[in-house]
């Protein structure tokens, strides 16, 4: 099963690092892959956004998701519903002395043909998407 999983801290209160994040439309600007995303119903527990992503050679990929678990500013959850590979994540907020520590996991179940054909691709976005943490620090500590 494909995971990974990225910490960062941020010089910025809990509450302003998840108030960003749980802003779905905020992603384009610290989520390179992320090329469209609009909220099409709901907020909090159940909000849903129909996203589109990067997908090999550039093509658009939906990558919709729905937020399953929503506790300001601690905890954030999600679960695509669009895409080939649907993967549930979730990001962890806890105060420090210096901002906020922000961990972000992300796991995908890959059954048969799919975990051969596509589990070391899958495994490499996966990575990388949680690296997007590089990005929203330095977007909200600009």
């Amino acid at each position: 099963m494909p995971a990974a999983q990225h910490a960062v801290t941020i010089r910025r209160s809990p509450e302003d690092v998840f108030a960003f994040v749980a802003d779905g439309t905020t992603a384009p600007r610290w989520r390179p892959g992320v090329l469209d995303i609009v909220l099409i119903a709901g907020s909090g527990v159940g909000a849903r956004y129909r996203q589109g992503v990067r997908g090999p050679g550039g093509r658009r990929i939906d990558a919709d998701y729905e937020v399953t678990a929503y506790e300001p500013p601690t905890h954030l959850g999600f679960v695509a519903t669009a895409g080939p590979v649907r993967p549930r994540g979730e990001y962890r907020f806890a105060a420090t002395e210096d901002g906020t520590r922000v961990i972000f996991a992300l796991e995908a179940e890959l059954g048969g043909i799919k975990r051969l054909l596509m589990g070391s691709a899958v495994q490499r976005t996966m990575e990388s998407e949680v690296r997007s943490l590089e990005r929203l620090k330095a977007v909200l500590e600009g």
